[in-house]
């Protein structure tokens, strides 16, 4: 497995994984880096091919081309107080849809 939630995959002990330390969904690297995601599913094939034993970590070192502090700004909120508001909305509605009183949840 390629992946960046490295305590998530080893949480449920994955035989082989390779962990490149980039933003989620973006396992094999940068877009547009061919030769670095060659890279990393070249690691991944010569860890299945030669680990010595279950549960085998690999990092591959990988640098992400996009924001350099994607990791302080990655998921982060422009408006906490608007998405909140939006979702006391939609559990409004819900609720409202439950009661059998209008219109379905969205």
């Amino acid at each position: 497995m390629i992946g960046s939630a490295r305590d998530v995959v080893e949480e449920v002990a994955v035989p082989r994984f390779v962990f490149t330390d980039l933003p989620l969904g973006n396992r094999l690297g940068s877009p547009g880096d061919v030769d670095g995601q060659l890279d990393t599913l070249r690691s991944a094939l010569t860890l299945a091919e030669r680990a010595w034993r279950s549960r085998s970590t690999v990092q591959v070192e990988r640098t992400w081309t996009g924001d350099p502090n994607w990791r302080e700004t990655y998921m982060a909120l422009d408006d906490p107080d608007e998405l909140r508001r939006r979702g006391d909305e939609r559990r409004a509605r819900q609720r409202t849809a439950r009661s059998g009183g209008g219109q379905s949840p969205s």
